[in-house]
């Protein structure tokens, strides 16, 4: 059995613009100014506290839980208003519903976002029911800690060297490859192409059409029975 873990932020959904939305409410709650969009993306995919940890600075770590929990209030409450709405990279449900139709393959989650963003991505989305394992920030250390992945694969019972970690970030790379697993990379998200290659990234994507035959490049699949 194969086992293809996903992450969402950057890979499977564009968020990009409720992500900055919900640090700028972060910074606003301290009183400190937003970083650049640039430098405020780079976070994307590590755990909140750490994320705003990260851009806040040492003199400021202080403040790091009261902008956390600024940005989860913002997120439900435009949550509960139908504000917060990711949509879906292009390609990305067919090639999620094509994979879910192979016997041999299990499909999962691991990303930064909390339970609670991760069923609204689900349900919001109509994907409920594809991923038979789903980790995320509430239950595991902030990427690149491979507990995300190790807790993967012990609950679908799936070899290293038969997992692979589809993400946008070296964070993402990072965990893969910390946990003994294969790690491919998105080029459509918030690092760039050499950063994922240098983070572990056995090959770099630019398209969803191009998932299956990267999947059978490092697992030997046929591409004809994809």
């Amino acid at each position: 059995m194969f086992l293809i873990l996903f992450d969402c932020d950057g890979t499977l959904v564009d968020s990009q613009e409720t992500i900055l939305h919900g640090l700028q409410v972060g910074f606003a709650e301290v009183g400190l100014p937003m970083p650049s969009r640039r430098e405020a993306l780079s976070i994307v995919g590590l755990s909140l506290e750490r994320a705003f940890a990260q851009l806040a600075g040492a003199d400021h770590q202080d403040k790091v839980a009261r902008m956390a929990a600024a940005y989860r209030a913002a997120k439900q409450e435009r949550r509960a208003a139908g504000l917060d709405f990711d949509p879906l990279y292009p390609g990305a449900r067919a090639a999620v519903d094509r994979l879910a139709r192979r016997d041999d393959v299990l499909l999962g989650l691991a990303t930064g976002k909390a339970r609670r963003g991760v069923d609204h991505m689900l349900r919001v989305h109509g994907l409920e029911g594809r991923f038979v394992t789903i980790q995320t920030a509430d239950t595991s250390p902030s990427k690149p800690h491979p507990d995300m992945v190790l807790r993967a694969m012990a609950e679908t019972g799936a070899e290293d060297l038969r997992t692979v970690m589809v993400g946008d970030t070296s964070f993402d790379m990072q965990m893969a490859r910390a946990a003994g697993a294969l790690a491919l990379g998105v080029s459509w998200g918030y690092h760039d192409r050499t950063a994922l290659l240098d983070a572990g990234a056995g090959a770099v994507i630019d398209t969803f059409d191009e998932l299956d035959r990267a999947l059978s490049a490092q697992l030997g699949w046929s591409v004809e029975t994809i």
